[in-house]
């Protein structure tokens, strides 16, 4: 009931003859959507914010009191620019953001000018980004995509947020990066051993974690699960899924 299938040994389902489906174009905006609130709410400082509050420690207003950086008119950076990747750059036009991409499978020309992104290599985006926004899907070549090397790339002013796969980014680095101010700030929603959290990330006053709901809204959620239950029925009739990714398992055992 999702659109990553890393978790799922495919190959094996296919050698036993068991299908295996997901639900893709549903959650595209939503989780564009929330990828833009971990952007917002780590480049502004949300959450520090709300601490400060609640903790009764807000004493009145400030000339730099919880300073962060602008969004508008900065320049963010797309690691991977499928669907996903292509929803945040168009909320980024809103910001009058400058929009740069990385991806293996670049989009034409024609439709790079009609979505206002130019592609750049990935060490030109890390160095020129102001936020970069990772959606990518983990494979054996985007494991530990960004870590230390990559990291130290990076403005000192810029802010990460992952969406996509937790172990495409090293956390361990990442934790580094946040604690010595390499980097200005992080937005997570996935993480490289979910449910834990590495201790670092709990730690670290300008990490913002959420607990893997960038599709959580009741509506797509909802058609999520409408999509897994008519990808079940079919198969059980002896149909053939909309959504299915090993159309050699048909073949087993027949």
């Amino acid at each position: 009931m999702t659109v990553g299938y890393d978790n799922i040994d495919v190959a094996a389902a296919t050698k036993h003859g068991v299908m295996v489906t997901n639900t893709p174009g549903i959650l595209d905006e939503t989780t564009a959507d929330f990828a833009f609130a971990l952007l917002m709410a780590a480049g502004r400082r949300v959450v520090q914010g709300d601490n400060l509050v609640r903790g009764g420690h807000f004493k009145g207003w400030e000339i730099d009191m919880l300073l962060g950086v602008d969004v508008d008119h900065a320049t963010l950076g797309l690691i991977g620019i499928g669907r996903i990747g292509r929803a945040v750059a168009r909320r980024a036009r809103g910001f009058n953001m400058r929009v740069i991409y990385t991806d293996t499978n670049p989009l034409l020309p024609d439709v790079e000018r009609d979505m206002g992104v130019t592609r750049v290599d990935l060490q030109t985006l890390l160095r020129e980004a102001d936020f970069v926004s990772v959606h990518v899907p983990l494979t054996e070549t985007t494991h530990h995509l960004i870590g230390a090397p990559e990291l130290a790339m990076m403005k000192p002013t810029a802010v990460l947020v992952n969406t996509s796969r937790g172990p495409v980014v090293d956390e361990g680095a990442l934790v580094e990066a946040l604690k010595s101010h390499k980097i200005f700030a992080a937005g997570l929603d996935v993480y490289e051993k979910e449910p834990d959290v590495h201790p670092g990330l709990l730690a670290a006053h300008n990490a913002v974690l959420a607990p893997h709901i960038a599709s959580a809204s009741t509506r797509t959620r909802s058609e999520m699960c409408a999509v897994a239950a008519s990808n079940l029925v079919t198969a059980l009739r002896g149909g053939r899924p909309a959504n299915l990714l090993n159309p050699e398992a048909l073949n087993v055992h027949r």
